[in-house]
Order: structure tokens, then sequence, then C-alpha cells
């Protein structure tokens, strides 16, 4: 694959343990970095895995050999969505005031 067309199928999906633990490692290889932490979501381009990323700390790893700048894009989007869908929201307190103990 030399480079994405307009027609490139483009799937993202989180890895899973018992199948894509090789893909991650592989991916990790080619970009002579560690593998990220787990979990980790795939970016698989028609039908070939070329980028990883943590859900932890956003890290990503991606083969070299293809034109992945797009897709890594795809990837920390996720990542962005997911961490802030992850985080625990705060309860806004509307109406009564904070009561104070007397001094």
């Amino acid at each position: 694959m030399s480079s994405m067309s307009t027609s490139s199928t483009i799937a993202i999906r989180a890895a899973t343990e018992s199948g894509d633990d090789d893909i991650v490692r592989r991916l990790a290889a080619l970009d002579s970095a560690g593998a990220p932490e787990t979990p980790v979501v795939v970016a698989i381009v028609d039908g070939r895995p070329v980028a990883a990323a943590s859900l932890v700390d956003g890290s990503v790893v991606a083969d070299p050999f293809v034109p992945t700048a797009e897709v890594v894009e795809l990837l920390q989007a996720r990542v962005a969505t997911t961490a802030q869908a992850a985080r625990p929201r705060r309860r806004r307190r509307f109406g009564l005031p904070r009561l104070r103990p007397a001094v």
C-alpha cells in the first residue's frame, strides 16, 4: 500500500488481549519503540493493521513503511475522546448555598 486513497477503509477498534498482542508488538518493533501501555486501540487500513495507540498515555506506534499520519490523527482523536469520557464529572450544585458551621 503506497498511500491511503479516498476509498481506503479505516477501522479503529479496541485491541483484544488474545488476538492483538502480536499485532501491537509487531507494530512496535517496526517503529523501533516499546509496545504501548494497555488498553490499546488499533487502526486497520484496508484490512492491514498500521498503527496502535495507548488509551492510558496516548503513545502511538505505527508502521513506518505505510503513510499513517492521517490514521495517527484519528487514533489520537479517539484516545482524547475516550480519555474525556472516562474522566469523572464533577456535579455542579445549584440553588442552596453551602452551610458553614457556626463559630
